[in-house]
């Protein structure tokens, strides 16, 4: 072979290399929870599904742990296409607009069942309000029902005065304002710590995050009330998704089809595992008792009338048709 030959080869095999490289996109996928957290795992198993299915030509790489943003920053993030993906708790941005907290109205749906019915009557609004901001709902995915975690024994609402209240949305600051504690807000990558420095001495949230923060170690109780189930919901760019070559999208909608599925069925399956891990590592896990649980429901009663003022209409509508499920 001539040296002109060698080099005309060497140049196509270059350009067809460029071809393919330009071909694949590349996408960060920021998450806040920790990579051993199922919910973290389940974004691994659903961007290892997203390469597979369109044949390595989307990529997805997820950062856990708040590593690339903090959870309150995601959502902007994904809108103005700094991420073309992620995945936030969807109630983080009720302040924005009600419909996004519908999951974290007490005692509205306690039970797997209940949130699944409560996500299919809600999913239409909360779709629509997000598609407004260029924003497409992939999956979403459930915690495991909601207790209370406290240093000292709460019999009754009056015993959570003077309480220093980890706050991580809108209705777990307004709980505090209710029974005389004190909101402190503290996201969930930062709980580890919190709880280590004293900042907070109760908290409300899953027995997943009560695990994942290894709550035992400052914690006494954990009070299984099941309040409410709230959920992650990971969603794309909507530009970034339209910009997707159809087969691509086709592997994104799928691989997101089966995350929904898989994930429910792991938050069922670990809620039973993270509470006897709880008792396990020395947590006392009781059923909050009959004034604690009789305020609770007090508490919810108001919270959900609250709910219903600032969602008007469009939330009364989306609540009967849940009740109606």
């Amino acid at each position: 072979m001539t040296l002109l030959r060698i080099t005309a080869l060497g140049l196509a095999a270059t350009v067809l290399f460029a071809g393919a490289v330009d071909a694949q996109t590349k996408w960060a996928l920021p998450s806040a929870y920790p990579a051993d957290n199922f919910h973290s795992q389940n974004l691994a198993a659903f961007a290892k599904d997203v390469a597979e299915a369109s044949g390595g030509k989307l990529q997805i790489t997820v950062h856990p742990g708040a590593s690339l943003y903090s959870a309150p920053e995601i959502k902007r993030v994904v809108q103005i296409g700094q991420a073309k993906v992620g995945e936030v708790l969807i109630s983080l941005h009720e302040n924005e607009d009600p419909m996004f907290g519908i999951d974290v109205v007490p005692f509205l749906a306690t039970s797997f069942e209940g949130a699944r019915k409560l996500w299919t009557a809600s999913k239409p609004a909360i779709e629509a309000k997000l598609a407004a901001q260029r924003l497409k709902i992939l999956f979403a995915v459930p915690w495991p029902p909601q207790g209370i975690y406290a240093k000292k024994q709460i019999d009754t609402l009056a015993d959570m005065k003077g309480l220093f209240w980890r706050a991580y949305n809108a209705g777990t600051t307004r709980i505090a304002e209710i029974v005389g504690a004190h909101p402190v807000t503290v996201q969930a990558a930062d709980l580890p710590r919190a709880l280590s420095t004293g900042l907070i001495n109760a908290f409300m949230t899953s027995s997943a995050t009560g695990y994942d923060s290894k709550a035992w170690e400052t914690m006494t109780y954990f009070y299984d009330a099941q309040a409410w189930i709230p959920k992650n919901v990971t969603f794309v760019n909507a530009a970034a998704f339209e910009q997707l070559d159809k087969p691509s999208q086709a592997a994104l909608l799928k691989a997101a089809a089966t995350a929904e599925i898989r994930g429910w069925a792991m938050s069922q399956e670990r809620n039973r595992w993270y509470s006897e891990q709880l008792a396990k590592n020395g947590l006392k896990v009781v059923q909050p008792g009959d004034a604690l649980g009789a305020g609770l429901r007090q508490v919810g009663e108001q919270l959900t009338a609250e709910w219903l003022r600032k969602a008007g209409d469009e939330g009364w509508a989306v609540i009967e048709a849940y009740k109606k499920m």
